[in-house]
C-alpha cells in the first residue's frame, strides 16, 4: 500500500516495491524481490538477482514505450 500510495503522489506510471525489512535479507543483498505496481495491475516477480531484475525492468520499460 505505501508504494501504490507514493506512485500516486510522486505521478509515476510504474513503481517497485521490495521488501527491505531484516527477516527479507534483501536490503544489502545480492537479489531483489520486487513488485511492479502500476495504475492498471502489480506484478509480482519471483526473488531474482539484482543484475537480472535490472534487465527485465528495462525490456518492460523498451516494450512499453515500443507499445506507446
Amino acid at each position: 500500500q505505501n508504494a501504490t500510495n507514493k506512485r500516486l503522489k510522486k505521478g509515476c506510471d510504474w513503481i517497485v516495491a521490495n521488501d527491505v525489512s531484516a527477516e527479507s535479507g534483501i536490503l544489502g543483498g545480492e537479489e531483489n524481490h520486487p513488485v511492479i505496481i502500476s495504475a492498471k495491475s502489480q506484478l509480482e516477480l519471483p526473488r531474482m538477482p539484482k543484475v537480472a531484475f535490472a534487465i527485465k525492468l528495462a525490456d518492460m520499460i523498451a516494450s512499453e514505450l515500443s507499445d506507446s
